[in-house]
């Protein structure tokens, strides 16, 4: 920072540099989103001032006209965007103007780069960079899209000193002392060359209608309101157009794609309030840090409360964007206790249920399109079935499911239809990659029976599993832990004892295949928890499972990274008794010298090796892994 007189210079917060390096140095043609964006800050502004001044009336100054104001001055060459509402002092400048104050920037600017990467491509067309900006409040920004040098006065309500910042967007800003006779702000942009239709009388009034005529304000150019300047959710439905719904969505989720889903409901009884939410098509940026914050906006009689209700809607349904309006809520109800109004409890469980409902009748009138939403935000809503006992039942019927049955999702009720004869449980393996444990040898067995196995790769999988271990009186049953015994199942098509004693006609001798154990027993000790015969592989040598008493295997893993576990259990280390390789080693086993066989010990080695990179897991030794590898090869050729 320098200072000179009472002006003061800074540079730009590292990430606001590089957003403006791609902001500023790109044409879009859909530029005009820039107003868009300062209108809905404005709008916001005048929002937490009509909010601040319930409790504080002299913040008002006896003005609660609140507007939003657009002045054209062609000598100057310049476009500004004027309100009354909250205003800025120093601080908010520096906080607000100089920095992105929000989690998740890096994935942010590395989602704007590649989106520009693609746009210089070709590959995006119309759905550009640009519409990343709104969802992280860096709309702001996008000003120098279309102008080369900002100016912001503002002058905080109940403040007496007003301040101008100033930029080019060239990686530093200025403040100094400045005079404004009133509280608000105005943003005042010095357009470019390329951009003098935002100069535009008609031009303007298409954006402001195009965009900003759901703006619970006027705005206003010269003497002419260029908005209905009514609240959008207290229209009667039939008067709203998708595209007004779309426009709100973009308006109060700072987002630019398009809403998968709208629920706009007025609910009159007990608690009276009216809803208008949103299911986007992308997941936000922010769905998994680990604040889990709600977005959606809290009103009283239409007057804004938060942003943060908690309480007004669970965890899980964190991805969901709009506002609810209430007028049975206190209009001086301060935010902390929202937390504990009754009344507030109503609402969430009303709002909840009527989100399960209506998802419930995306899931089963559009299944495909169901899909898209569960592949983005599945996860999240399995989280309500740990955190929610009272809507498990409820959940769980619009969880879906990928199996080693194709690709489509499935319900757990059609998992349960299409069980196998015999099969009494609903069978599961659990991983970090659906399409790796897909791949895992844990499956054959269930494969070659025609057995549906479940492929949960979500984190939370686990830990719902924890708190319902059933469904439809069938137990979970996880396939990489406890004996696999496959006998009782009988296979697609009805003769599942013939292919077990097919099977069994080509495994070695029971004697041999006991010495085989007892060697690789013997070399791997303590490594391993026990060496036992396969019943579920048929075409890998080995594989590793958890005991039926132990933990998971994902789950161990799960908890080891996030250092709630030390170590892993010992395992059992599985062997295919059918396979080439078990065959020849217990041949070897069962022959003279077998003790001291430099090769059957380096094999034991090898195949609990092979078993953990089956996993996904690397050899605890890479170097003595190599070595054995060469070891073996070498006599093998």
């Amino acid at each position: 920072m320098t200072t000179a007189a009472t002006k003061e210079t800074f540079s730009f917060q590292t990430e606001v540099g590089q957003l403006l390096d791609i902001v500023a140095g790109s044409l879009y043609s859909n530029r005009e989103i820039f107003l868009r964006e300062l209108v809905s800050n404005a709008s916001d502004a005048c929002d937490k001032l009509r909010y601040e001044g319930l409790t504080n009336a002299g913040l008002l100054d006896g003005n609660s006209d609140f507007r939003i104001a657009i002045e054209v001055n062609s000598k100057a060459n310049t476009l500004s965007i004027s309100d009354n509402g909250i205003g800025m002092n120093h601080q908010d400048l520096l906080d607000t103007l100089g920095t992105i104050a929000r989690s998740g920037t890096s994935s942010f600017l590395e989602n704007l780069k590649q989106n520009q990467a693609n746009d210089k491509d070709g590959e995006n067309g119309e759905n550009t960079a640009l519409g990343l900006i709104g969802q992280f409040g860096v709309g702001f920004y996008s000003s120098f899209m279309v102008a080369d040098k900002v100016d912001v006065l503002t002058r905080k309500a109940g403040e007496a000193e007003a301040f101008l910042w100033s930029s080019d967007g060239k990686g530093e800003f200025s403040i100094e002392p400045a005079e404004r006779d009133q509280r608000g702000t105005t943003v005042t942009l010095h357009l470019k060359k390329d951009a003098k239709e935002f100069m535009e009388d008609a031009r303007i009034r298409h954006i402001i209608k195009t965009y900003s005529d759901h703006i619970g304000f006027p705005v206003m150019l010269g003497e002419d309101a260029l908005n209905e300047a009514s609240a959008l959710w207290t229209r009667p439905a039939k008067d709203i157009s998708e595209e007004q719904y779309t426009e709100f969505y973009h308006h109060t989720a700072h987002a630019y794609d398009q809403p998968w889903l709208t629920l706009h409901n007025k609910v009159e009884g007990i608690v009276s309030y009216t809803n208008l939410l949103y299911v986007p098509s992308t997941p936000p940026f922010d769905l998994y840090e680990p604040e889990r914050k709600s977005h959606v906006k809290l009103y009283v009689n239409r007057v804004f409360i938060t942003e943060e209700a908690k309480g007004l809607l669970p965890a899980w349904l964190r991805f969901l964007r709009g506002v609810v309006d209430s007028e049975d809520l206190s209009l001086n109800v301060s935010r902390e206790m929202l937390q504990t109004d009754p009344k507030l409890a109503k609402i969430s469980s009303g709002l909840t249920k009527k989100v399960i409902s209506e998802l419930k009748k995306k899931a089963t009138k559009a299944a495909d399109e169901y899909s898209e939403f569960w592949k983005n935000f599945g996860a999240v809503v399995k989280e309500g079935l740990v955190e929610d006992a009272s809507l498990r039942d409820k959940l769980i019927d619009i969880c879906r499911f990928t199996s080693t049955q194709g690709d489509d999702l499935i319900s757990l009720a059609d998992y349960v239809e299409r069980m196998a004869e015999g099969q009494e449980a609903i069978f599961y393996i659990a991983g970090d990659d659906a399409a790796k444990i897909a791949r895992s040898p844990h499956l054959e067995g269930f494969r070659a029976k025609g057995v549906e196995v479940l492929l949960l790769s979500d984190p939370v999988d686990e830990f719902w599993l924890q708190h319902m271990p059933e469904f439809d009186g069938k137990p979970f049953k996880s396939i990489t832990r406890g004996a696999a015994d496959l006998d009782a199942i009988k296979s697609g098509d009805g003769d599942g004892d013939s292919d077990k004693s097919e099977d069994k006609k080509d495994e070695p001798e029971a004697a041999a295949l006991d010495g085989l154990i007892a060697a690789i027993k013997l070399e791997l000790g303590e490594i391993v928890k026990d060496v036992r015969p396969s019943k579920r592989l048929t075409d890998s040598p080995v594989c590793l499972i958890a005991d039926e008493g132990d933990m998971d295997v994902n789950l161990e893993r799960l908890l080891q990274r996030h250092g709630q576990l030390n170590s892993m259990m010992p395992r059992i280390l599985e062997i295919n008794p059918g396979h080439a390789i078990i065959k020849k080693l217990a041949e070897r086993a069962s022959g003279d010298g077998a003790a001291s066989d430099d090769l059957l010990k380096d094999a034991s080695h090898l195949l609990l090796d092979q078993a953990r990179i089956a996993d996904g897991e690397a050899p605890t030794d890479p170097a003595e892994f190599s070595r054995r590898l060469t070891s073996v090869m070498q006599s093998a050729l």
